[in-house]
């Protein structure tokens, strides 16, 4: 029943995407940071629709993610890549020649990061993806040690300037400014959610944070001796990482239970480690 749901949310996050580059990048002309980006360039050399461009991409993209990355692409991405173009063909079999809602193509590119920014709020947020240039980044991530969020804006970057190619300087400003936007929001309102926290405590009731991480947060944590610089005191300072509602909680906890506390606070991009049973 679950992957059901999960599927309808996913099949709903993509929908919101396909109507937010059909109806709003495709007029533009801009390529702002995706593969249907890239499409509708292509499509001014490619004797093919946007649709049946991104489709050949995005299996391309998904063949060369499982050969460089490995199975990490699980049924909801392939789910995902396969679905957009195909909503794109429907579109264009439904309104053909579709041209602007708003006949500007500032608005058009503003209101497709907007429309977008939605959708794929919505697949992250069921640890899916549209393919793609997420797809890029992950090959990015992996080879290069780029963070997914630059990893995005790098590969979106290249595609905007992509739209030379076909298109005067002002769609190229235009893609350029759309990807640079486009990458503001997925670094805060989605990649940020996916941030873990290091967080480093000094505290005269280190054993109190010690029982709530391991038994509230269900987390394992690491102490050291510390010693301080000015009365050479000894202490301990427990040291954890957490994703953001423990950071919430254990934040909260610590301000009700000891308000002294020193706390240092550390964005961290990725972790690798083999997970204790607590």
């Amino acid at each position: 029943m679950k992957k059901i749901k999960d599927f309808i949310v996913i099949t709903i996050g993509i929908s919101i995407t396909a109507v937010a580059v059909y109806f709003f990048l495709i007029p533009s002309h801009a390529a702002i940071s995706s593969i249907s980006g890239f499409a509708i360039v292509l499509s001014n050399f490619i004797p093919l629709a946007v649709s049946d461009i991104t489709m050949i991409l995005n299996v391309a993209l998904l063949v060369l993610g499982f050969i460089l990355i490995g199975n990490e692409f699980g049924g909801k991405t392939i789910y995902a890549s396969i679905l957009l173009p195909a909503l794109l063909k429907v579109f264009e079999i439904l309104f053909p020649d579709f041209q602007s809602i708003t006949n500007d193509p500032i608005l058009d590119a503003a209101a497709y990061v907007f429309v977008v920014s939605i959708g794929q709020c919505i697949l992250f947020n069921m640890n899916a993806s549209s393919g793609g240039l997420d797809i890029v980044a992950k090959i990015l991530n992996k080879y290069l040690r780029l963070d997914l969020g630059k990893a995005m804006t790098y590969s979106g970057m290249l595609i905007a300037l992509s739209s030379c190619l076909a298109y005067d300087g002002k769609t190229v400003v235009l893609s350029i400014l759309g990807t640079y936007l486009n990458g503001i929001i997925l670094d805060q309102f989605i990649f940020e959610q996916d941030l873990k926290r290091r967080i480093c405590i000094v505290s005269n009731k280190i054993d109190d944070i010690r029982n709530f991480i391991l038994n509230d947060l269900k987390s394992g944590a690491t102490i050291y001796e510390a010693y301080g610089a000015y009365k050479m005191e000894k202490r301990q300072e427990i040291i954890v990482i957490v994703n953001k509602a423990e950071y919430q909680k254990l934040m909260k906890f610590i301000e009700q239970f000891d308000p002294e506390a020193f706390i240092t606070v550390y964005k961290v991009n990725e972790i690798s480690y083999k997970p204790k049973k607590i």
